[in-house]
């Protein structure tokens, strides 16, 4: 299981959070997803087959892009 936190500049309330976490959770392979508000970032549980490209994407899709 491969695990990371990515850092989302535009979460500004408890709606993106729970709108990034519910996406995430809906990929195949996606275990956990924790919005942290204060830190502006997500921290997601994986294994095949969501990939760390797949998560980065679906970020994008819902207008939660990451920061490089």
């Amino acid at each position: 299981m491969e695990k990371k936190t990515f850092s989302i500049p535009n979460i500004s309330c408890g709606h993106c959070t729970s709108a990034i976490e519910r996406e995430l959770k809906e990929l195949d392979g996606v275990k956990d997803a924790q919005g942290n508000i204060q830190e502006k970032n997500v921290t997601v549980n994986w294994e095949a087959p969501a990939t760390q490209e797949k998560i980065l994407s679906t970020l994008r899709e819902i207008n939660y892009p990451a920061a490089e």
